[in-house]
């Protein structure tokens, strides 16, 4: 009977499933652990192959690409590679749920948090909490390249960002 279970021959009940469960001594949840994961639990997204988005502020020399897509119902992170390219763009100010970090690449960027405007050059990393209004505001090295990953609380709805 456990060979045609396992080899998708027969159905079984609930009752049939908690009897197997009972005698290997963990829960019916147990039995289905890992069910319909991918197999190496891991996503790999290739060089220049992130997908490109389109977010609230994306213009001519302002590039997102997505680096990771969450297949669950909610999402827990948001990483984006950023690319400037265009010295006379100006940016709205930006507000949304969770924590965001920000690291540099490439070039040489003023982004502004709040009332303090930061430096930002390659190898730098500056972390600031979503909800204070953000933006970047002086394009001081171009092209300019960061990585931009938002985490989300489980209570958190996702709002469109940058």
């Amino acid at each position: 009977m456990l060979s045609k279970i396992e080899n998708n021959l027969v159905s079984t009940s609930l009752d049939t499933l908690e009897q197997l469960a009972n005698s290997l001594g963990v829960t019916i949840s147990r039995l289905f652990q890992g069910y319909n994961l991918p197999t190496g639990g891991a996503q790999l997204v290739k060089s220049g192959q992130g997908m490109e988005v389109v977010r609230r502020g994306t213009r001519n020399g302002h590039t997102y690409h997505l680096l990771a897509y969450d297949q669950g119902p909610k999402k827990l992170f948001e990483p984006f590679l950023i690319t400037l390219e265009d010295p006379e763009e100006e940016f709205p100010s930006f507000e949304h749920a969770g924590t965001e970090f920000l690291y540099m690449l490439e070039g040489e960027l003023g982004y502004r948090v709040g009332e303090e405007v930061y430096t930002l050059r390659p190898g730098d990393a500056l972390t600031f909490r979503g909800e204070i209004p953000h933006r970047p505001e002086v394009h001081a090295k171009l092209p300019i390249r960061f990585l931009s990953i938002i985490h989300y609380d489980n209570d958190e709805e996702l709002h469109d960002h940058e």
